[in-house]
Order: structure tokens, then sequence, then C-alpha cells
């Protein structure tokens, strides 16, 4: 029987939360014509896929068999969940340690579904994507956020493309930050913005030097 890589590509759309086609292409680096010719002719490019999602099973991809993820990846698929995580109502959004978004959803964090015990039920914020919330630690940028705010972050895999002006909370080489992105002369490098920008300047960091990224949706402030 003929593999169905339609299906395949509405699998990785849904892994990765896309809410339309030309998302999905946006990401890949492709036009959306192109998407729709792939799925009209069931087909598509295998290398560019497999470069765009590294945690893919390439013989997944290949065949339509096995599993979608790398076995690494689909570890936290066999984590023992808390009670609390397993009678989640729909639309559940967990809250995790800053530290730990380098790794949430992919196997790699030491904070696994057993350990999650507090979440929020925001449809807006699952509807646009965002996979968890990190509290803010920290007045660097302050007023925009302040500490003890709620972050919805949506993880972003595809560092050649940002949105200049965004806030986006970063896993590096020096630690996580939250940091409002903006080009920089030089194509390997971004520069990161304070709204505190007085106690705290402006730098530059090397896209190489980020290990995980994601865009800041929306906030919840608790008075």
């Amino acid at each position: 029987m003929k593999k169905d890589n339609k299906l395949i590509l509405n699998n990785i759309k849904s892994h990765y939360n896309f809410k339309s086609d030309a998302e999905f292409a946006r990401f890949l680096g492709i036009a959306p014509n192109t998407l729709s010719n792939w799925y009209s002719r069931n087909t598509m490019d295998y290398e560019l896929i497999i470069t765009k999602c590294e945690e893919l099973n390439a013989n997944w991809l290949l065949t339509g068999k096995g599993d979608m993820l790398l076995a690494h990846n689909a570890m936290i698929l066999n984590e023992p969940e808390s009670e609390y995580v397993r009678q989640k109502p729909k639309h559940f959004i967990p809250l995790i340690p800053i530290e730990a978004m380098a790794g949430y959803g992919n196997g790699e964090t030491q904070v696994n579904e057993a350990d999650i015990t507090e979440g929020y039920v925001i449809p807006d914020f699952d509807e646009k994507g965002v996979r968890y919330l990190i509290r803010v630690s920290g007045s660097s940028m302050y007023p925009k956020y302040s500490n003890g705010d709620l972050l919805g972050c949506k993880p972003i895999t595809d560092l050649s493309f940002f949105q200049w002006g965004k806030c986006y909370v970063l896993d590096t080489d020096q630690g996580p930050l939250v940091k409002r992105i903006f080009e920089a002369p030089e194509p390997d490098m971004l520069l990161c913005v304070s709204e505190n920008n007085e106690r705290y300047p402006s730098f530059k960091i090397h896209k190489k030097s980020i290990y995980r990224t994601a865009i800041i949706v929306g906030v919840l402030r608790l008075e």
C-alpha cells in the first residue's frame, strides 16, 4: 500500500501546533503553494523536513512505520503521570521552572509529567500554540513583565526566523533569558534588549549559544 504522505504531513503539523498550512509552510521555509503541491502529489522534501524537525524519526518519515519521534524524545510519554496531570482538563497548560524549558516535552528535561502539579486552563493560549508557562524572575523586563508574572510560551525550532521586536524566552549557554529580540548587523548574532534598559543594557548573542527558544504569546499577571 502506498505511503500516505498527506497523513504524515498532518501529523507533523499537529505535533508542532501549527494552526494553518501557511504557518507550517513558513516554518519549513517554503511557499504555501509548494506545501499544497506536496499534499496533492502525495510527496514531500524529506531532507528539508528532517533538517527542520530534528526530533522526528527518519524511518517513520520515509516509511510511515514505527514511532514518529526519536526514542529520547518519546521518553516522556512513558513517564508516570501525577494524578493532577492525568485528570487535567482540556486546554490545560503546565507551569514549569524556567530552567526546564530547554527540554520540556522532548524527554531531555529533569522535570517530567509526574513532577507537574500546577497549571492553568487557558483556551486562548492553547489555541495559539502555548505549550507551557514560566514564571518571571527579576526586573530586567519591567514594566513589560513584572516579577512573578506567568508567561505563555510557544516553542520555536527555527532560529533563522524571528519576529523582530517580539519577546522571547531563550535557553542559552549562559542560562535562561527573557528578552526582546532585534536583528543585529552580524547575520549570526541577535540583539537582546531589556525593557529596563537603564539597569540592563542591550547585548548581542550568537545564535550558536542558543539551545532552545520560545516566543511569548501572552502573560498572566497575578495581583
